[in-house]
């Protein structure tokens, strides 16, 4: 088990480009829950888990909060326990990112980023332990690396479709792409779903992927109106990895 590969797997679910369809609506709101299991090679290292809380403020700010947490398995915390926690903040249409907050824990390594955007400004501030460590200037309706997931899913996909968007982490702003490959049927434990295959650009991704040589990144969409994630595949320098949902929850009746 190599460090970073619970994170590095949850990441690549959520460093996704998105096009700009900001006019519809969200198929998704607060009580949606999904749940995925996370293989290195054929062994199951880890659990992951998203979700869109209830509805809440930034600064005043009428805002939608998402969160994902990503854990080892118990007989791997045995010699390697990891628990990542991130949560981003965006406006209620989710057309930009509002605040980002990643809580890392893994093995003996701990780090706490708070990442807070001033629109006013089309500025970005990065606080690392506390203490600020970056500040950048951003593109008027730029994602954080986690609300850039829940905007895709706001585009109506088809063969053949491109598209970008503005992604940061508070260190770097950078313009994420990808590509619709096509339709596929997906096995997963809830069944065959049918699905759009998404390959995803990685050269702006740091870590696993930057070392990798022929790294790649593919991410599956169910090609229905919920748009919902059920699986990544990625091959990197220490092996391959993937996601897999094992089990979803829909948004609560009463919300958007």
């Amino acid at each position: 088990m190599k460090k970073s590969i619970i994170l590095s797997a949850l990441l690549a679910l959520l460093l996704l480009a998105a096009p700009a369809h900001a006019g519809l609506k969200p198929p998704y709101g607060p009580g949606e829950k999904l749940t995925y299991a996370i293989y290195w090679t054929f062994i199951h290292a880890g659990d992951a888990v998203l979700e869109v809380m209830p509805d809440t403020e930034v600064d005043g700010v009428p805002a939608r909060l998402f969160r994902a947490e990503a854990k080892t398995t118990p007989w791997v915390d045995k010699f390697y326990k990891v628990r990542d926690t991130m949560e981003s903040w965006t406006d209620r249409d989710v057309t930009h990112s509002l605040r980002y907050q990643k809580d890392q824990n893994e093995g003996t390594y701990h780090k706490k980023v708070d990442l807070i955007f001033d629109k006013d400004l089309d500025m970005s501030f990065r606080w690392v332990r506390g203490e600020l460590k970056h500040t950048l200037e951003q593109p008027e309706d730029v994602f954080d690396p986690m609300s850039v997931l829940f905007s895709f899913r706001k585009a109506v996909l088809y063969k053949t479709m491109r598209f970008s968007s503005h992604v940061t982490d508070g260190k770097k702003s950078v313009v994420g792409e990808a590509y619709v490959e096509g339709l596929e049927d997906v096995e997963t434990p809830m069944g065959v779903i049918r699905a759009f295959k998404v390959n995803l650009d990685i050269k702006h991704l740091s870590g696993v992927f930057k070392k990798s040589r022929d790294a790649e990144l593919v991410v599956w969409f169910s090609a229905d109106a919920r748009r919902i994630p059920v699986k990544v595949r990625s091959k990197v320098k220490v092996g391959h990895f993937s996601l897999e949902l094992v089990d979803y929850r829909p948004p609560d009746k009463t919300t958007d």
